[in-house]
């Protein structure tokens, strides 16, 4: 039986270092718990950040516990765009080579030379999930998702596995508004061409020729 696995969106946030936040806020400086997240050990901060590209800002942007040891900004690829950034995908910590932004909190701002991102789309996942499912952690797979009247496969999912993670697939709000509704949307993985994209393009090219396999 094939396992229902919960889609979250991911709105755009800021992962912030310690030294960073300081600089913001003032030396000493914590962030406030306001609720617990999805993953475990994961929380909403109080404190809000604006962010400022070449071409906009946007305000309030939710800061996210605990901290990192680099700075990172979610955006979605609309996000980046509106701001005037360039929108480079890559999985969470891969921020080498990545565009900087300033962030703001009131009459204090920093300058971050890197770590602007768009999220790559991924499912957590705890060890007995990735037995159940038959995968290992960043394989890449196919997610069909369950939504009335909307529902779409995705391809290229990283699968992130560990025993601090909780059963869970993340996408950002460009991809949540292709196919989400006002249930609960859940996806299950699809064993297509062990999750690689470019196959499925070459199959489709076939079968635009005429080869049926």
């Amino acid at each position: 039986m094939s396992i229902r696995i919960p889609i979250e969106t991911s709105a755009r946030h800021i992962h912030i270092s310690r030294e960073d936040f300081e600089k913001l806020f003032g030396q000493g400086a914590e962030l406030t718990f306001v609720k617990e997240l999805s993953q475990p050990g994961q929380f909403l901060a109080k404190e809000r950040i604006t962010i400022v590209g070449p071409k906009g800002s946007f305000i309030h942007v939710a800061v996210l516990g605990p901290f990192r040891q680099e700075t990172q900004v979610e955006l979605s690829l609309t996000d980046t765009r509106k701001i005037g950034l360039p929108g480079v995908i890559r999985q969470s910590g891969d921020i080498q080579g990545t565009p900087g932004c300033t962030l703001v909190n009131g009459h204090r701002s920093l300058e971050i030379a890197k770590g602007v991102i768009v999220a790559k789309r991924h499912i957590h996942m705890a060890p007995e999930d990735a037995m159940k499912m038959h995968v290992s952690d960043n394989d890449n797979v196919f997610v069909i998702t369950q939504s009335y009247e909307r529902s779409l496969i995705f391809a290229d999912v990283i699968v992130r596995v560990s025993p601090l993670y909780r059963l869970a697939m993340h996408v950002d709000t460009d991809e949540a508004n292709a196919f989400a509704s006002e249930t609960p949307p859940t996806g299950i993985i699809l064993p297509l061409f062990d999750g690689k994209s470019y196959s499925l393009q070459k199959w489709a090219e076939e079968l635009q020729s005429g080869i049926n396999r």
